[in-house]
Parts: structure tokens; sequence; C-alpha cells
């Protein structure tokens, strides 16, 4: 089959698709044939050997892909050959068939396509879970986002609005508030003002009357996660995603005691492992809003394997937006 395969960590142009082994499904398994894979900034950090979890070489990276069982292993209840599924895995995913555990797919509805499917896996699970799950979102309350025009942030956004809450999206640019915008952000934060420090609070006041954020969904981490802690309200909860704007914050303990602050990490991938009926039923919940019209993923584009390396490029660079697919079959 062709995948693209890793026998050095190397940045992704240096990369190539090549022939690899086909696998096959063992206990609890199945076998994809894979129509779409999803395109992640993680994939990056794997790529280049600066991921926590990476498999002995060669193998495949990715971590969202969307297709048809072809093969069920033994042990498998749930699933069978012909099955459209997602399936998040730690790696795997960049190629013509995949394996996955059973137990981290989920049957796809006639309501969605493979392409929307990939487009809405692993950063749509990601936004939901902080969100609800360390965030503790409830209807009506404000959520700053910021890397707003990314992947989990666009998702983010969109969730905010279909369970009922204001956002305000996080920032750098125009060409980002402009997408920010169209995802449904009630107000755009600039991420590249002066004087960030007080600037990001005092954009956030404006907007919330003087109270703050309720909820902080972090990814870029940096000067962007100090500057947002100052701007969340009392009893306000922040979630930290990841670190992609460089540096990984510390937090001085006493300003959470002076507002009542609450201050969580997401690694996503944990519940997948320990708790996978939980995600499935998310994932059935993300369905359901898609069926609604309430969530559409910002596809920006959506190539062919032998240019993976591009949207990761764009990815590395920061200068992402939306969601970027590639297709196999």
């Amino acid at each position: 089959m062709k995948a693209v395969v890793i026998h050095e960590f190397a940045e992704p142009e240096d990369l190539k698709v090549e022939e690899f082994a086909e696998p096959a499904p063992g206990e609890g398994q199945v076998l994809i044939n894979v129509t779409h894979a999803g395109v992640n900034y993680p994939d990056v950090l794997v790529m280049t050997g600066k991921y926590q979890n990476l498999p002995d070489r060669p193998f495949v990276p990715g971590k969202d892909a969307a297709g048809t069982v072809v093969e069920v292993g033994p042990g498998v209840e749930g699933l069978r050959k012909g099955d459209r599924v997602v399936a998040q895995v730690e790696f795997g995913a960049f190629a013509e068939r995949v394996v996955a555990p059973a137990a981290s797919c989920s049957l796809l509805p006639d309501t969605i396509s493979d392409s929307d499917a990939a487009g809405m896996g692993l950063v749509y699970q990601t936004a939901y879970f902080a969100l609800v799950e360390r965030g503790q979102f409830k209807q009506g309350e404000t959520v700053l986002v910021n890397g707003a025009a990314g992947g989990v942030g666009g998702a983010a956004i969109q969730l905010v609005k279909a369970l009922g809450g204001t956002a305000l999206a996080g920032v750098a640019g125009e060409e980002q508030a402009k997408a920010a915008r169209a995802l449904g952000a009630d107000h755009i934060i600039d991420l590249t003002a002066d004087n960030l420090r007080d600037s990001l609070r005092e954009q956030v006041y404006a907007c919330t009357d003087g109270r703050g954020a309720d909820v902080v969904l972090d990814p870029l981490g940096d000067d962007i996660f100090d500057a947002a802690l100052r701007a969340v309200a009392w009893c306000g909860r922040v979630v930290c995603i990841g670190f992609a704007a460089g540096r990984i914050p510390t937090v001085k303990v006493n300003y959470l005691l002076v507002k009542n602050i609450a201050v969580s990490g997401l690694q996503w991938s944990d519940y997948r492992d320990r708790q996978p009926e939980k995600v499935r039923q998310v994932q059935q919940h993300l369905y359901e809003l898609h069926a609604k019209g309430l969530l559409r993923p910002q596809i920006t584009e959506v190539l062919p394997l032998e240019r993976f390396a591009e949207p990761l490029r764009v990815l590395a660079e920061g200068k992402g937006r939306g969601k970027y697919l590639l297709k196999l079959a």
C-alpha cells in the first residue's frame, strides 16, 4: 500500500510516500480502507520526533482517518465489514489502509460524508473535551478561544455557539479575524495588539462589561497564555491545550487564589485510551449537531497523499486556517 513512512525523524518535506507493508488487524482491531485523513499540528511534532508518544521506526504517521472497514479482527463486537467509520489512532492514518482498535472507531451516520467526518475528528473532539469536560462550560457563558482561526480553535468557536455561549475569538491579523467571524465569533480579540499583557484584558473586559471570560481555551501558550489568564472572570476556568506559539508558560498560583481561577490541561488521547465509550458518546453528539446544521468543518483544502507536506508546513509555521485533509481512495 502507499503510505507516508518515517524511517528517520525529519521535516515533512524530507519525508516521502512509498510502498509499505499493509497491516493486519489483531485482537480487538479492524482494518480500514482510508478515504480521507485529517492533517493536524501534532503530526508535525511526530514527524520531527518532538511528540510525547513515538512508536518504533519505521512507521506511518497520521492520527485521523475516515473510511470503510474491510476486515475485522478477533473479538470485535459492534463493527463489521462494510461499515463506514472514523477512527482516531496514535499513528498510521497517512496510508491507504490503517489498523485501528475497534474501541477507537465511531460509526458514521448517513448524514455525514467521509470528508466531513475526517474534518470533525481530532480537532472537534479536542475542542469538545476542552470546553465541556475540562472547561465545565455552561450555557450562557462567555468563552475566549485563542488561535480561533486554526483547526481546534475554529471547532471550539462553532461549539461555543452551538451550545449556547458567547464566543470571543483570539486571532492574529485581519485574515484570521475574517475566518473567525465566518465561524460565528461574536467578538474579535487582537492577539497582536501592543502591550498584550494589558491590551488583551482590556479587549475582553470591553466585550463582557468588565467581567472577563468565564472559560479560556488556549492552544498557544507563550505570552498569550499569560495575558489571557489576566482576562478571566471570577471563578473562571482556563484550559491549556498546547504551546503552538512557543514558550511553555508557568503560573503564579497566588493569582489563582485572588480570583478563584482554575487552570487545567487537556491531553485528549488519554480519554481515547482510558474512556473510549465517552469519546464515542461525544462523537455521536457532534454528529447530531452537524445534522442540525450547527457544526460544519471548515475544510480549507483537500490534497492527494503525495502532497502531504504542504499543509503540514502551513501548520508548522502557524499559518493554518480551518482544516486540511488528505484524500486517499
